[in-house]
């Protein structure tokens, strides 16, 4: 991926360029040093002045107005750009060229201004050291920090409740409401920071300094990246507005740098030191500010894809090259109406989003797309599943079609905020949404793809969530949700059960990434490639669950790997310098996946006894225990020595009926209540009592005697036998036992004769077949 760079003619005439910003319209407004302030058309080589500002006025800074939700169609908005200057004062000035407000800022030049992300608060810095807010009409708000330093630039927070600044050679992350958070400070650079910018979407920060470095930092402020020095300092840093990338600029340098630090490109240029960067809102173009007066625009090309044999390159701004690696077939596709801004590929399909279409490739068929509409709304990333596609837009939030092109649903989140969406936080399959809350991130709203409609209350986590991502395998109650929290654990969530259940996987974790077909998961954490072969083993047998998982040395993959996808027996991994990286792992889980699927149990056996691999027997143990197929449970419980289970098996093979056998096999996998729900909903009263007998559950057991007027006695009689086996000094305690004691006199030929009679009921209900 690189920039193509352009220097159309008539730009500020020697004169330095110190802001410009794309505006609502997607036209390029810049001001420099001689006052004048450009409008560049979209498509065009040349510009017109708008109007010049006062004598002896300079900028420093320019930001238009935030593009709102709605704001085109719906309510109206301020169509306006606030232009810092050297003589302390910030102007607002509407896109008709006229300046509507003049404020007093700073003693000394403002450094640079910035909107919040809803535009109801403007940011200034100045030479003065301080850092003020202030109302969109230029009220004064908070004189937030006085410095003591001049203070070259600040950012919002993704949330606006923070803000970001620079101080000398350190960063400091400073709360609106110092009551409510504690200022975080540190040392950043190994001199003075010159620029800095913090990204709505993926919550990380860039700066760049004298040092001739430029850094990734994230919110807590932990190193990400640190480039080598430069040749000059680094002078303007910008990250795009879906923030898979940033630029960072320096003297006749340009990178194009991916959101983990690492360089896609370095463009050399004449024009001198860079002082300000902008990006269009679809992020397929910037536009840089020189200090010889050019003005360059660059367009992003070069986006680079790959799944399965298929490689996917975006060559110009309104062609891309599909190829088939394996048979070297090519495909030029150039049927757009506009410029390409998003591509992704998966499950066979192609989607291409352009300005204002999704146009939707079969790999059967390059030559036809299917097309859809879009309406007003800029495309930040592509979601795909085996049947479905989601568009996530910063209008309509997330949009979900089948890939013959009908929109599935809309479905709304809450009051969540579009434009904060991110592939992170969004994880889609074919039947659930998953979406971490932006106000609270440890809630995780769980939806119905076709309905729309929350599946229960959202899912609360312990502390913040930072990713989610959905299996794609098996029907909507076998849908598991995989989640990374802050402290970079990996937990493993049943997404559709009524009754939320939540296991801890593993720690230290960088990236994860579900096989594109089947429930098998990898993650890289501790320098290693793991890959649990059945993670939601957690909620079956958690005993076992360090045998079905494979281990494999990750140091060649460096510091900050990074997971891009898993398809086949193959995960590749980017490393911290962008290369990518192909890595095998074993094909046989997937392969007993597919005998499972189909339940084709002695096949999925056989292949086991063909590998001798102790991880796959475990792997096929809980697959068959989760299924409710017994033969195959004990024959690789068998294999892995697991001799109590086994037992247990041969036990549950002998329960009559197959209510008896699923509520065991709840029990197996540590369901109490669903155990015991199964029991009371297929009759089985007495099976339910004792059950909750032999796990203890002595006053659960009495109230459903009670409840059911059966079996009191029974109970009353095994809580004596087990209190008498404490010792003589073990006394009842329970007001409940202590009630019906006085008042049923247990005799136990009577409780044995009754439990004959329940085995032999339970023998002759219909349908109670032995296991076979």
């Amino acid at each position: 991926m690189h920039v193509i760079l352009t220097t159309p003619k008539g730009a500020h005439a020697g004169c330095t360029v110190s802001a410009l910003g794309w505006s609502p319209l997607n036209n390029l407004w810049s001001v420099g040093d001689d006052g004048a302030l450009k409008q560049w058309e979209t498509g065009q080589d040349s510009s017109t002045k708008v109007i010049d500002l006062p004598p002896d006025v300079y900028p420093t800074a320019m930001q238009w107005y935030p593009r709102l939700k709605g704001g085109a169609g719906g309510r109206s908005q301020p169509d306006l750009a606030a232009i810092g200057c050297t003589d302390g004062h910030f102007r607002l000035v509407l896109s008709s060229g006229r300046i509507e407000k003049t404020v007093e800022a700073h003693r000394g030049a403002v450094t640079d201004l910035a909107w919040n992300n809803d535009g109801s608060a403007l940011l200034t810095v100045g030479e003065d050291g301080h850092v003020k807010v202030w109302s969109k009409s230029g009220m004064l708000r908070t004189p937030l920090a006085a410095t003591g330093v001049p203070v070259y630039n600040a950012a919002w927070s993704p949330q606006s409740d923070h803000v970001l600044y620079t101080a000398g050679d350190q960063l400091v992350i400073k709360p609106l409401q110092s009551n409510k958070a504690k200022t975080e400070q540190w040392k950043a650079h190994d001199g003075v920071i010159l620029v800095v910018d913090w990204c709505a979407v993926n919550n990380r920060i860039v700066s760049g300094g004298e040092d001739r470095k430029y850094k990734v930092w994230d919110a807590y402020g932990r190193i990400i990246y640190s480039s080598s020095q430069h040749d000059h300092p680094i002078t303007a840093v910008r990250w795009c507005a879906d923030g898979a990338y940033f630029a960072a600029a320096a003297y006749d340098m340009l990178r194009l740098c991916d959101e983990g630090g690492w360089s896609h490109s370095l463009q050399r240029h004449s024009s001198g030191s860079v002082y300000a960067v902008s990006w269009t809102d679809d992020g397929s173009q910037l536009a840089l500010g020189c200090a010889n007066g050019d003005v360059l625009f660059g367009h992003v090309v070069g986006q680079k894809l790959e799944w399965a044999d298929y490689e996917v390159v975006i060559e110009t701004a309104d062609t891309v090259r599909v190829q088939n690696v394996s048979t070297g077939a090519t495909e030029q596709l150039a049927d757009f109406r506009d410029h390409v801004v998003k591509v992704a590929m998966g499950y066979k399909h192609l989607v291409v989003v352009t300005a204002t279409q999704a146009l939707v490739y079969s790999t059967t068929n390059w030559h036809t797309p299917v097309i859809v509409d879009l309406k007003e709304g800029l495309v930040s990333f592509i979601k795909q599943t085996p049947n479905h596609f989601a568009l996530v837009d910063k209008t309509h939030g997330i949009q979900v079609y089948s890939y013959e092109g009908r929109l599935i649903n809309v479905p709304k989140v809450g009051n969540l905020r579009p434009e904060l969406f991110t592939a992170a936080s969004v994880a889609l399959s074919d039947d659930t949404l998953a979406v971490i809350d932006q106000k609270d991130a440890k809630r995780v709203h769980i939806l119905d793809v076709t309905s729309g409609q929350p599946i229960g209350k959202p899912m609360v986590h312990t502390s913040e969530v930072v990713e989610v991502t959905l299996d794609q395998a098996g029907g909507a109650l076998a849908r598991h949700l995989a989640f990374v929290d802050k402290n970079r654990d990996l937990h493993l969530a049943s997404a559709r059960r009524s009754t939320q259940r939540v296991g801890k996987l593993g720690a230290m974790v960088e990236s994860i990434s579900w096989h594109d077909t089947w429930s098998v998961l990898a993650a890289l954490s501790n320098n290693k490639l793991t890959v649990w072969y059945y993670p939601a083993t957690i909620f079956v047998d958690p005993e076992i669950l360090p045998k079905t998982r494979s281990d494999r040395a990750a140091a060649d993959f460096g510091l900050h790997p990074q997971l891009e996808s898993f398809v086949g027996n193959r995960c590749l991994v980017r490393r911290m310098d962008g290369a990518l990286m192909p890595t095998a792992v074993s094909p046989y889980p997937s392969v007993l996946h597919g005998f499972a699927n189909k339940r084709q149990w002695e096949d999925a056996i056989r292949i086991c006894r063909f590998v001798k691999d102790p991880s796959l027997w475990a792997c096929l143990a809980a697959v068959a225990a989760s299924a409710h197929e017994l033969n195959a449970a004990e024959v690789s419980y068998a294999a892995i020595e697991e001799i109590d289970k086994v037992q247990y098996l041969a036990y549950i093979k002998t329960i009559p009926t197959a209510e008896g056998r699923e509520a065991e096999m709840a029990l197996f996998g540590r369901q109490k209540n669903e155990a015991e729900a199964i029991l009371l909903k297929a009759g089985l009263i007495y099976r339910a009592i004792s059950m909750n007998c032999q796990l203890f559950r002595w006053e659960r057991a009495l109230e459903i005697a009670i409840k059911h007027k059966t079996h009191v006695d029974t109970v009353l009689g095994l809580r004596q036998q087990s209190l008498n086996r404490l010792g003589a000094g073990a006394r009842e305690t329970s007001r409940l036992f202590l009630k019906y004691s006085s008042q049923i006199e247990v005799v136990w030929e009577n409780i044995q004769a009754k439990i004959a009679a329940e085995a032999e009921a339970e023998r002759s209900r219909p349908g109670a077949v032995p296991y076979s």
